[in-house]
């Protein structure tokens, strides 16, 4: 998989940005997430210019692909491989540690989510668990609000699905800061995943969702 931090047009579609799983290789079939396009890897640059075969984990690569203009592309799109794609998801649960914030955060808080390559805006439509800091055991009632030095869990909603993964599967897909006004306000982990057709089961019985780590 790989997080787009960059596109533009030279001689076709040229896609930037750092393979965090998996491999790639010249004449691939591959799948752009979340709008699930297929493209084709038609060549690879390394981070010295030089065309190369494939593109490793860890490795930085400017990709040209084919099958899609880069007017259809963002930065936070996921190249990713067709038979186990990346999850793109409007809903999910996170742990966050709430750091400096003038004001407490509650259900209905907005924030931007800076993840992998992707900033996108989020709303925190409930907070589900708070950590007793005594005990580090999750409360089975869900707070009424969260502040500074706080661990809380709660839902987490986009306008649109983005491309995240758990911590516990991938970290680097799974770990995000929420920033508002400049300053960053929460480091975050993804623990659980909501697909599109459970959203409105989850809003509706919101205060019964359980986390499974």
């Amino acid at each position: 998989m790989m997080p787009i931090s960059e596109k533009y047009k030279d001689m076709g579609t040229i896609i930037v940005g750092k393979v965090e799983s998996g491999h790639m290789r010249k004449g691939d079939s591959l799948v752009l997430m979340p709008n699930k396009v297929p493209v084709e890897v038609a060549a690879i640059y390394n981070e010295m210019e030089e065309e190369v075969d494939r593109g490793l984990c860890g490795d930085n690569v400017r990709i040209r692909i084919r099958g899609i203009d880069d007017e259809d592309i963002s930065p936070g799109f996921v190249l990713t491989s067709p038979s186990k794609p990346i999850h793109a998801v409007r809903q999910f649960e996170a742990q966050l540690a709430i750091l400096e914030h003038k004001n407490i955060i509650c259900a209905g808080y907005t924030a931007v989510m800076h993840i992998h390559t992707l900033a996108e805006e989020v709303t925190l439509p409930a907070l589900l668990h708070y950590f007793d800091k005594a005990t580090g055991r999750k409360s089975k009632k869900p707070p009424q609000f969260a502040k500074k030095g706080q661990k809380i869990v709660a839902l987490i909603e986009t306008s649109q699905p983005v491309c995240v993964e758990r911590f516990a599967d991938y970290p680097q897909l799974g770990r995000f800061t929420l920033r508002d006004e400049g300053r960053t306000v929460a480091i975050g982990k993804i623990t659980k995943l909501i697909e599109t057709n459970t959203i409105e089961e989850v809003t509706e019985g919101v205060s019964n969702v359980s986390v499974n780590n």
